[in-house]
């Protein structure tokens, strides 16, 4: 139970990272600065674990590897980026290079599974970094936050 909760909030994770949200710019202000997102999610994080009393030691290895993800998640947002330039480039293009737009999809496909590849070894490293007891009480709060009780 507790894996396939690690698995969705990894993937809750990389939804969010990959959907470029606030690199591409949103509704709250955050534009194209990764400092501000940064801030903002460790924000959130650290509200969190002062709910579950996370000692020093959890708080730094957590911290770690949100650092890790937002910064890969930094690189494929810029990688993004790139890619929709070329895409626009080609479809500018009165004969537009079909191989190659199968290409950029199939790469980012790779470069998105990767990377929630990594959103899972990271939300299991996080799993366990946590006592049973603090898993129960975020398992318990996630679940009545989505209605899966």
């Amino acid at each position: 139970m507790m894996k396939k909760l690690a698995i969705a909030g990894s993937a809750v994770v990389a939804v969010v990272l990959l959907s470029g949200f606030a690199f591409r710019g949103g509704h709250h202000g955050w534009g194209h600065n990764p400092e501000r997102i940064k801030q903002m999610v460790s924000w959130k994080l650290n509200d969190k674990l002062d709910d579950i009393d996370a000692t020093d030691a959890q708080r730094k290895s957590i911290n770690a590897v949100k650092d890790r993800l937002l910064d890969e998640g930094a690189k494929l947002a810029k990688e993004q980026h790139a890619v929709r330039s070329e895409v626009v480039t080609q479809l500018e293009s009165t004969t537009p290079d079909a191989q190659k737009l199968h290409a950029l999809v199939d790469e980012r496909i790779d470069a998105m599974r990767a990377f929630a590849h990594q959103a899972t070894d990271a939300a299991l490293e996080v799993h366990g970094t946590l006592t049973p007891e603090q898993r129960k009480e975020l398992a318990t709060e996630f679940r009545e936050r989505t209605g899966m009780e």
